[in-house]
């Protein structure tokens, strides 16, 4: 279209986003929806220089950026023009591959750095916690009369720990392989994502999942945060950073159920 640019991005990863109103007074971001052969899109028009689309794979959601000045029927003729890209790209919709969550009780499988484990409810009169026994069960020690929200709460703080004991050494291990420095780290539960990296604050979450999984993702996915701080998107510069650290990242990130692994990267 002449006149202006457009960018177009697609993305697994759902972003929260607000209107705001700068403190100065200046006109705000200004919010609404059309519908392209019954897809709906958010436009949002705010203080931006290109017409901008992006569709986010993991909730089904598109939205449009607009700068102020681009009239409403132009918006939508920018929507049609895209909107075989946009169908191609919700079709390709792909959720995070986790493993699912097993009931608490007695018989259940449940993983632990990639090995399955049968567990085992043992009530006892005592502090609750959770023993692996060598390569075939898990024992949960809970008082008798606990509910089912209690047993949850164990595992999960368990599993927890487990993970928060192998993040450090990971850490410690890539800084000076990498050249970059993490000031915070967390881990919480995720629905639709292995990581997620605050670049200003140089502090990465994991998600708990993956104290499931085989180290090898922990790792990668460690890995690939870190990676975030020296390069913000997944550009060709990311990819390529990544393929420099980590040579064998790919194959990892497939088995990971990813779709980063298909990306090219090389590095100016």
């Amino acid at each position: 279209m002449a006149g202006f640019h457009f960018i177009l991005q697609a993305t697994n990863v759902h972003y929260a986003s607000s209107n705001y109103n700068r403190t100065n007074g200046a006109m705000r971001n200004t919010s609404t929806q059309i519908t392209v052969e019954g897809i709906p899109i958010e436009v949002t028009k705010k203080r931006v220089k290109h017409l901008r689309v992006v569709v986010y794979c993991s909730s089904g959601r598109v939205r449009i950026s607009s700068p102020k000045w681009v009239g409403d029927q132009e918006i939508f003729r920018f929507a049609e023009s895209k909107i075989h890209w946009i169908r191609k790209h919700l079709r390709s919709k792909k959720e995070v591959v986790k493993i699912p969550d097993q009931p608490i009780v007695t018989g259940a499988t449940h993983n632990v750095w990639g090995t399955p484990y049968v567990l085992n409810i043992i009530e006892k009169d005592a502090p609750p916690c959770v023993v692996v026994n060598g390569s075939a069960t898990m024992d949960l020690y809970i008082r008798p009369g606990s509910h089912q929200q209690k047993k949850e709460m164990v595992m999960r703080e368990w599993y927890r720990a487990q993970i928060k004991k192998e993040i450090p050494p990971l850490i410690e291990k890539w800084e000076p392989i990498m050249g970059v420095s993490v000031d915070d780290w967390g881990v919480k539960k995720m629905k639709t994502r292995w990581g997620t990296c605050n670049v200003r604050a140089k502090r990465i979450w994991l998600s708990l999942d993956l104290a499931k999984r085989s180290p090898e993702f922990l790792e990668y996915i460690v890995v690939h945060e870190m990676t975030h701080i020296l390069e913000r998107l997944h550009s060709p510069r990311f990819y390529g950073l990544m393929d420099q650290f980590m040579p064998a990242w790919r194959g990892i990130d497939q088995k990971l159920g990813g779709r980063h692994w298909k990306k090219e990267g090389w590095l100016g």
